[in-house]
């Protein structure tokens, strides 16, 4: 009996942070909508500056999906999007013809300082303490 009740406080807990999740990213959604995104878009343009955050410099799209919650499809679908909105460039990696780089564009690094305080008070409202 008492592994029942403690899988139902698992699944419980479970449950609740999915419903944040849920929450969180609907409100993050939202937030950036006017400026054309969603928060995977956002997700993507935050990991480029991070990852590459000097202007011109490349990501390869490999190092993104290990950190983004996509399949390697579906991120590859958001990054031409965010390719034909002019935010980012996609080219191929000379030394291993699989790989593909990914640079944050000016267009792209400019609206991402622009929405980056929105999605960060969408995760304040969120996710704060208060």
């Amino acid at each position: 009996m008492a592994a029942k009740t403690a899988g139902g406080r698992l699944e419980e807990r479970w449950r609740d942070i999915l419903s944040v999740h849920a929450r969180t990213l609907c409100e993050i959604d939202r937030a950036l909508h006017p400026h054309g995104l969603i928060a995977s878009d956002f997700e993507v343009l935050d990991l480029l500056v991070t990852e590459a955050p000097e202007e011109g410099a490349q990501c390869r799209v490999q190092n993104l999906a290990g950190r983004v919650h996509l399949s390697q499809s579906a991120l590859s679908r958001l990054i031409a999007r965010l390719e034909r909105d002019g935010l980012v460039e996609r080219s191929m990696c000379v030394e291993d013809r699989r790989g593909v780089w990914v640079t944050l564009t000016r267009k792209g690094r400019d609206l991402h300082a622009r929405v980056l305080p929105l999605q960060r008070a969408a995760l304040a409202r969120m996710l704060g303490d208060g």
